[in-house]
C-alpha cells in the first residue's frame, strides 16, 4: 500500500488485491472512515466523497438513491481511488482538501495508485 498523502491515510496500490481486502476490512468492519473517488465510465467526472459505510454509500450512487445528487447527475459509479482515516474530522479534511484541487492534481493522485483506472470495488462484490 502507499500513501494517500494525508496523516494517517492509506491509498490502494492499483493491482494489489490483498490490499484491496484490507482496505475493506477496515473501512467496512471498523470505525475508520473512507475518502473516495468515483468517475464515470467515460472517466469524464471526478466526485470526491466521505462515508463510514463504503458498501452502502457504493450502493447508494449506483442505485441512483440520490438522484439530483452531482454523482448520480454524470453516473459517477466507478471507484478509483480509495483512502482511509481514523477519523471522522480527519476524513472531511482530506475531503475538502481533494475537492480544491485541480482536476489534474485528481488525477496524478488517482494514476499514482491506479494508472489503470480499474473499478476498486469489483473484487469485493459477492
Amino acid at each position: 500500500m502507499t500513501s494517500g498523502g494525508g496523516k494517517g491515510t492509506v491509498g490502494v496500490a492499483a493491482g494489489a488485491s490483498l490490499a484491496y481486502d484490507a482496505l475493506r476490512v477496515n473501512v467496512m468492519r471498523t470505525n475508520q472512515c473512507a475518502v473516495y473517488i468515483l468517475t464515470n465510465r467515460h472517466r469524464t467526472v471526478l466526485y470526491t466523497g466521505v462515508t463510514s459505510d463504503l458498501r452502502r454509500r457504493l450502493a447508494e450512487h449506483r442505485a441512483g438513491t440520490y438522484a439530483s445528487s452531482f454523482a448520480a447527475r454524470y453516473s459517477a459509479r466507478v471507484l478509483v481511488y480509495l483512502e482511509t482515516t481514523p477519523n471522522v474530522a480527519a476524513a472531511i479534511r482530506r475531503e475538502k482538501q481533494i475537492k480544491g484541487w485541480t482536476r489534474r492534481k485528481k488525477i496524478e493522485l488517482i494514476e499514482g495508485v491506479n494508472p489503470g483506472w480499474k473499478d476498486l470495488s469489483a473484487e469485493w462484490e459477492g
